[in-house]
């Protein structure tokens, strides 16, 4: 039986590991072709290899610092070309938390990294994703990846809590504004969850207890279950929904 996302071609920003990682694997899984990217060229080749393991000939990788414009768009052309058209799926996953701290000793530098990272480089990507539907005059469909950070105070995230607000404000605006070409855009909201990325939260007891206590599954998140959400607004599934915040928090912003 074909899968939900038989024949579609995707990009995932991010795509080397965790959550990235994750739903990649899931789109392939579905029958879907993808490009996956990250700062790293070693990085990218292992993720390639791993992931081509249960897709052979339909995953490619492109490195890409999404903190430089030019690198973006050279990721989306090489994206096209690798998948032999315009892509109809794209995640922006990619992110950066260079300061962990209250926010009266932010330095400017972390500022300007991290809405380079976390927002122009995703806006500079969609725009140019959604021009490419449009000349395929085909729908597509944007993720963007956000956090429970974004919805609610962050004290000592507080400088990557706003990129991920902002990026929620972003797929509202850009959902309106795309959807008489066909194109939704949705995000997703993770809270907790296992990888690399949150190391210095999952591997500090109190931090972990604090988030455990209080969500009502009573666990941390692992990448597989912002897999699934993803793939379900990838897929026709989801064909009446954009401009929507997903939150998968395990419960946590509930209480």
């Amino acid at each position: 039986m074909a899968g939900r996302l038989e024949g579609r071609r995707a990009i995932v920003t991010g795509g080397t590991r965790g959550i990235g990682e994750a739903i990649a694997a899931a789109i392939l899984a579905e029958g879907g072709h993808v490009v996956v990217s990250s700062r790293k060229p070693d990085g990218v080749s292992a993720a390639v290899a791993r992931l081509s393991d249960a897709a052979p000939g339909r995953v490619h990788g492109v490195a890409c610092n999404m903190g430089r414009l030019d690198e973006v768009l050279a990721l989306y052309g090489s994206a096209s070309d690798a998948l032999g058209g315009a892509p109809d799926i794209l995640v922006n996953n990619a992110a950066t938390n260079p300061y962990f701290g209250p926010m009266m000793d932010l330095e400017f530098a972390a500022w300007d990294k991290t809405f380079e990272v976390n927002l122009k480089g995703p806006f500079a990507l969609t725009r140019a994703f959604a021009q490419g539907r449009m000349e395929a005059d085909g729908p597509g469909s944007v993720i963007n990846i956000s956090s429970i950070y974004g919805q609610h105070a962050a004290p000592f995230q507080g400088m990557y809590g706003m990129t991920k607000a902002a990026l929620i404000s972003l797929t509202q605006t850009l959902a309106a504004e795309l959807a008489a070409s066909r194109i939704r855009v949705n995000c997703i909201a993770p809270g907790l969850i296992e990888t690399r990325f949150s190391k210095a939260i999952t591997t500090n007891d109190a931090f972990v207890s604090m988030y455990t206590d209080r969500a009502a599954l009573g666990r941390v998140g692992s990448p597989e279950d912002i897999a699934g959400a993803a793939v379900w607004l990838a897929s026709e599934a989801s064909s009446f929904m954009t401009g929507q915040t997903l939150t998968v928090d395990g419960g946590y912003l509930m209480k």
